[in-house]
């Protein structure tokens, strides 16, 4: 009944992420498979991260692992001399365990498993909490989503392809073989299958909020729900509007003559066009607020931020002979007045 450092076996670290717990297995399997490998250990080898990657790609079963190794770990340590003999007794309470936690000990056999797993998680140590596990839900996964500014600003339908995460039908999700690994999910526990799916994008979605996609995501376990399916907006950029909260900003050519005498200069909007005042003597970069023209104060909302219009002075081509006159006879009449003449 040796304790089993599943860490040390598939060669990862005690803060090993799941993905990384899985890329080992995978490696380390494909390198001892009996099928592949044909030296002498090389069968225990593969039972032995068989049964660390079962224990360590499980949270529940990792918890229970990582709580109770470490008390197996001091037991060995303290059998010697006046500790227990009986590993049952150091867990249920009898040699200073945990007493709220007991073990039914039974024999039906370890099916290639070590006596420390079947202590632990099989029929040699299973807990009496109750006769099955809880179920669990499905994981979430997010995608990122390309849509316009208009389509983010009026809302769209878009129909995607994803290829989504579903339980291996020929391991029954469990990544294992009575052999070893199932080489068809390589031990995973799941295959992706492409989904079609078709998904509302709310009018006035910001940059980075997700719209959810519920129950597309990976299966649930013991049944449990599955996961859902998130998709992250990302707004690409526009040429003639920029985003700021919920205001927006765009940019509008106003004629020199209409800056200087006063007119008027037509503005789009994301809903159409409309007529901007442009008072007399307007200044090149001058900025305009159109209220309630801007973005929806939130997704669905009919209250809106406002319009930020900045004027950009388009100056006059090809001036004819006369136009040029009537410029410098302008020019003149500036310096006589005493007053600067801007370039």
């Amino acid at each position: 009944m040796q304790f089993q450092d599943y860490y040390k076996v598939l060669g990862v670290s005690r803060s090993a992420s799941t993905d990384e717990i899985k890329r080992a297995y995978r490696e380390k399997a494909r390198k001892l498979h009996p099928d592949v490998n044909k030296s002498v250990d090389a069968e225990e080898q593969f039972k032995a991260i068989n049964e660390a990657h079962q224990v360590l790609s499980d949270p529940d079963k990792r918890a229970r692992y990582d709580r109770f190794g470490n008390d197996w770990e001091r037991y060995q340590t303290s059998a010697g001399s006046s500790g227990p003999s009986d590993f049952s007794q150091w867990f249920s309470g009898q040699a200073g365990g945990n007493p709220n936690v007991h073990f039914d000990y039974r024999t039906n056999g370890g099916e290639g498993f070590s006596d420390f797993f079947e202590t632990l998680f099989g029929g040699a140590g299973r807990a009496t909490r109750g006769p099955r596990r809880a179920p669990r839900r499905g994981d979430d996964h997010e995608y990122p989503i390309d849509v316009t500014l208009r389509d983010a600003f009026t809302g769209t339908t878009r129909a995607f392809e994803l290829k989504v995460p579903q339980a291996c039908e020929a391991c029954g999700g469990s990544g294992l073989h009575q052999s070893g690994i199932c080489f068809a999910c390589e031990g995973t526990g799941s295959i992706s299958k492409r989904s079609k799916i078709e998904v509302s994008i709310p009018a006035g979605i910001r940059d980075g909020q997700r719209v959810r996609v519920a129950g597309k995501g990976s299966p649930g376990r013991d049944g449990g729900p599955p996961g859902d399916v998130y998709l992250k907006v990302r707004i690409k950029p526009d040429p003639n509007f920029s985003l700021e909260g919920s205001d927006l900003r765009t940019d509008v050519n106003v004629p020199m003559l209409t800056a200087i005498l006063g007119g008027e200069a037509i503005v789009r909007t994301l809903t159409g066009k409309v007529a901007l005042t442009i008072p007399p003597e307007t200044q090149n970069g001058r900025v305009f607020r159109l209220r309630k023209q801007g973005w929806p104060v939130s997704p669905g909302s009919t209250e809106r931020g406002d319009l930020l219009v900045r004027a950009s002075i388009v100056l006059p081509t090809d001036l004819s002979d006369r136009e040029r006159e009537l410029f410098e006879e302008l020019r003149r009449l500036r310096q006589e007045s005493g007053q600067k003449v801007h370039a």
